[in-house]
């Protein structure tokens, strides 16, 4: 039944026996996928080791989204799997109404497992008559009939605090610090292109044994960015850069540019949870001065917007043990630890 692979996650498994006893205790559990991420739910499905349920997702000629349940899920405990990716305003639809379906069929609890949460990088009003999308497309997943949310590394933690639902708040670093360890950490430092990672990227680093330097990024108008200055000494050193959100790699040249600059040997690691890599991203990611790109799963990754040189780490070992501790009303901050 329960097939997750033993990493350095922390996580204390439990027995096949003590498994199916905890099945005969629960509701039953269903596991369905959007289209936003199919592979992503099929891997956490087959961690699981149960089939993906049977849901079919069309569109009427004028594209609205058609959502129909093919098997019953009267109290079920049920699991959507659907990045709110690009295209961002479709998935979130298909999201929404598959919700709503659930609701209406008599779900027992329905949990949605959204490895990336769109429109998360409006938290809060930077300039007057600006909108909050991320409490709204909180508001509108809880009104739709979300019992429980299952997100991967928020752009703002402040997000979970827009729900009135439990938010489990999940993070990649542990999946990225695994694969980093694995390389040589001499005269490395670790670089947050900006202050406002500086919490989660202080947790990579402590992982690694390495120091921290950080960026100053400010915005000078609407989708710009500029580093103003570093704080760190990064002379003569092998950097790592870290981001939950890579978009068009715009911030990600300019903090190559400065390390450059402030004399970083031109050997420098990108590392990101979310490849959104949209625009000219794969280009800006391709220069030579970056050894590798290294981004997760959890935004589908076609070969057209692959930097030249880019690694791509699975996340359904996470999503997997988090969706079983849920299920079986265990901690998840655990996995963590």
């Amino acid at each position: 039944m329960w097939q997750g692979r033993s990493q350095s996650l922390g996580v204390r498994r439990l027995a096949p026996k003590d498994i199916m006893e905890t099945m005969s205790q629960r509701h039953p559990i269903a596991v369905f996928s959007g289209t936003g991420n199919p592979a992503l739910a099929e891997a956490i499905a087959q961690r699981l080791g149960i089939p993906l349920g049977g849901l079919r997702i069309t569109r009427f000629p004028d594209t609205e989204v058609y959502v129909k349940f093919e098997e019953s899920v009267r109290g079920s405990d049920v699991f959507l799997i659907q990045p709110t990716c690009a295209p961002i305003d479709g998935n979130l639809m298909e999201l929404l109404i598959a919700v709503d379906a659930l609701k209406r069929a008599a779900a027992y609890r329905i949990t949605c497992v959204i490895p990336y949460y769109g429109y998360a990088r409006q938290e809060k009003k930077d300039r007057p008559r600006e909108p909050i999308t991320a409490k709204l497309i909180a508001d509108l997943l809880t009104t739709a009939g979300a019992h429980h949310i299952v997100a991967m590394d928020l752009h703002a933690d402040a997000i979970q605090g827009f729900f009135n639902v439990p938010v489990d708040h999940l993070t990649a670093v542990p999946v990225i610090s695994d694969y980093l360890a694995q390389q040589s950490m001499e005269n490395v430092c670790l670089v947050s292109p900006d202050e406002g990672r500086v919490k989660t990227i202080r947790k990579l680093a402590s992982r690694l044994n390495v120091p921290l330097a950080v960026g100053y990024k400010f915005h000078p108008a609407h989708g710009e960015s500029e580093i103003s200055g570093l704080a760190g000494d990064v002379r003569g050193k092998r950097c790592i850069v870290y981001d939950d959100i890579i978009s068009t790699g715009g911030s990600i040249n300019e903090i190559v540019d400065t390390l450059l600059a402030n004399g970083a040997t031109p050997d420098i690691t990108i590392a990101c949870t979310h490849a959104v890599f949209a625009g000219k991203a794969p280009e800006r990611l391709s220069r030579p001065e970056i050894r590798e790109v290294i981004t997760t799963d959890t935004i589908p990754l076609p070969d057209s917007r692959r930097p030249a040189r880019c690694t791509v780490l699975s996340t359904s070992q996470v999503f997997s043990e988090a969706i079983h501790r849920i299920w079986q009303n265990a901690s998840v901050s655990s996995l963590f630890d």
